[in-house]
């Protein structure tokens, strides 16, 4: 999965953070849990992800250096947000297809 450069700084900047970290790993969880479906959930983690990402910029070196030079224009956090769903979370059984009719 390719992570823009966004994304990858958040991802990096949890994966230095240990207290963030485990706060992101109890949101995506439990985001993951409340929303039932993989989409509405991935969608609402992106947004949230978003929302920290801005709230950073104010206050933590990369995110402010990074807001300096490329701004704060609103980029997806799909791919991070389906990213730590995949890490953190336990894979969901797949629906069984139901067998198909024999070909005549």
């Amino acid at each position: 999965m390719s992570l823009n450069r966004c994304e990858q700084r958040l991802f990096d900047y949890l994966q230095s953070h240990v207290d963030e970290r485990q706060h992101w790993q109890q949101k995506v969880q439990n985001l993951t849990k409340i929303a039932g479906d993989e989409y509405v959930a991935a969608a609402r983690i992106a947004s949230e992800l978003w929302r920290y990402y801005e709230e950073r910029s104010a206050v933590a070196a990369p995110f402010k250096e990074a807001a300096r030079h490329e701004g704060l224009q609103r980029i997806s956090m799909r791919n991070l947000a389906e990213l730590l769903m995949r890490l953190w979370t336990e894979p969901r059984p797949k629906k069984k297809k139901p067998d198909a009719p024999p070909p005549i």
